[in-house]
């Protein structure tokens, strides 16, 4: 048997999961890393796997964490040398074995029915490949907003993307038939906007929901990647939107909402037409 079909075997003894939570983590805060991973685990959802993959792996507090919890669903990986986010999430996703993929940061905090609402939502809606939620928003003095998206159906969603990303990573669950069928992983050449990238990569298959309650708290601190990038995160964005406007120019004016996504849709044969 080859190397390369070795790696694809799910160990005796392992049973494939529901849902793969892909976890990547750097450098991260103790006590934000202790409260991630404990509303991970107290989901009322329980068939997943936690992936946790370290990419600072000179950092062996971030070890002693995630070794203290004896839960036989965590996975727990480090990188031999930092890879960044977009090479970790895929390795993540290569490691996967749900059906479903929780993405999680490593610093959030998802709450109790994230799992249950997001799986169930997929279960009944094959046609999508993508859901999300509303979140709340926590500041570094404690504080917290919460933030409730303009759109949280296709139709709107899929308009959005020819401005922004108006769809939330951090609370999102992805089909992963999705993205293997279809070769689409995280392209490092758009970090920090790499989660943007992929959204509208996978628009041309799948179909969005937002679910509108709040399923995730975000931590909104000053070391948060987007922060730190902004500059170039705004470029990426406005790039990442043209290219979307060129794939699908006939909807850049498109005034209909509906119209807009049936075109989309059905050019790409998501739905029938």
């Amino acid at each position: 048997m080859s190397n390369f079909m070795a790696k694809f075997l799910i160990p005796s003894g392992r049973r494939t999961p529901k849902i793969s939570v892909c976890m990547p983590v750097y450098n991260t805060r103790p006590d934000h890393l202790r409260k991630c991973i404990e509303s991970i685990l107290n989901q009322t959802f329980s068939d997943f796997e936690l992936l946790i993959l370290n990419d600072s792996p000179d950092n062996k507090e971030l070890d002693a964490i995630v070794k203290s919890y004896k839960d036989p669903r965590i996975i727990y990986r480090k990188n031999k040398k930092n890879l960044g986010i977009s090479a970790s999430r895929n390795k993540l996703l290569d490691m996967a074995r749900g059906e479903y993929i929780a993405v999680h940061d490593h610093d959030d905090r998802s709450y109790p029915e994230r799992f249950a609402r997001q799986a169930a939502f997929l279960d009944e809606n094959p046609h999508y490949g993508a859901v999300s939620s509303d979140y709340t928003g926590e500041f570094q003095d404690g504080e917290t907003k919460d933030y409730v998206y303009i759109e949280h159906n296709n139709v709107g969603i899929k308009r959005m993307f020819y401005q922004c990303c108006a769809f939330l990573h951090p609370a999102c669950m992805l089909r992963k038939s999705v993205l293997d069928e279809h070769g689409l992983r995280y392209e490092a050449a758009y970090s920090p906007a790499e989660d943007y990238r992929l959204f509208t990569r996978m628009a041309e298959f799948t179909l969005f929901e937002i679910l509108p309650e709040f399923l995730l708290v975000y931590a909104n601190h000053d070391t948060n990647t987007h922060k730190m990038q902004w500059k170039r995160g705004r470029d990426l964005i406005d790039e990442i939107a043209f290219q979307f406007r060129n794939k699908f120019p006939f909807c850049a004016t498109e005034r209909n909402l509906e119209e807009l996504s049936k075109k989309i849709d059905t050019l790409t044969g998501i739905v029938p037409s």
